[in-house]
């Protein structure tokens, strides 16, 4: 039996599938990172990020991540040269998957975008194994990790490399095969954009309103 669980953005202009969903074949994990923080905040979707700041992430084979509709909506945000590529549906806001390069095959896409009606996301992916960078958590999070732990590092590690291995990196929803290059246009936040919204994030954000 193919199960499949579909994405869909805010408005539903932008669609894609993953095939086969289950709880071993990703990894679900709470990010509680500034950058995450300062992404939601970037697109103006800060209702993403649940109390504490913390944002849900199912991390997935590239290979099975397809888009079905509004490819021609997608750009891609990074907070730094260097960064991740953050990949939204411009119609509305709704980040559709983190990246790397395509040498390391791993897509997380924010956990509500898979929220529409009759699936069960703890169902179709279980429920959080982990929580990452809780430093920069809102208030106490019982349990939390304030770096890595080791656990879900070597959890991830695993799923990735046997993701390369089992040829799941192609083909990729972002990048070009040949090429390697972005399927779609990226924007790339200067330093002192980026330097903007730090106030909004951490521990101890301040109010949007006392940032010019």
């Amino acid at each position: 039996m193919n199960i499949q669980a579909e994405l869909r953005c805010r408005c539903g202009e932008v669609r894609a599938l993953v095939s086969d969903p289950s709880p071993k074949a990703v990894n679900r994990v709470i990010c509680y990172c500034d950058d995450c923080q300062a992404y939601a905040h970037q697109l103006g979707r800060p209702d993403l990020l649940d109390v504490h700041g913390g944002t849900d992430v199912v991390q997935v084979a590239p290979a099975s991540l397809t888009f079905v509709r509004g490819q021609d909506k997608i750009a891609a945000l990074r907070l730094s040269p260097k960064g991740l590529f953050r990949w939204h549906a411009r119609c509305c806001n709704t980040p559709v998957g983190n990246t790397l390069t395509p040498s390391i095959p791993f897509v997380g896409v924010v956990a509500q975008a898979f929220e529409t009606d009759g699936q069960n996301l703890d169902a179709l992916f279980g429920t959080p194994v982990g929580t990452n960078l809780g430093k920069f958590a809102i208030g106490n999070v019982p349990g939390k990790t304030n770096g890595v732990s080791l656990s879900l590092l070597l959890r991830i590690l695993r799923l990735v490399l046997g993701w390369r291995l089992t040829g799941k990196t192609w083909p990729h929803p972002f990048f070009e095969r040949g090429s390697g290059a972005p399927r779609y246009p990226v924007i790339v936040l200067s330093r002192e954009q980026r330097d903007a919204l730090r106030p909004l994030c951490g521990p101890r954000p301040r109010p949007l309103t006392s940032v010019q």
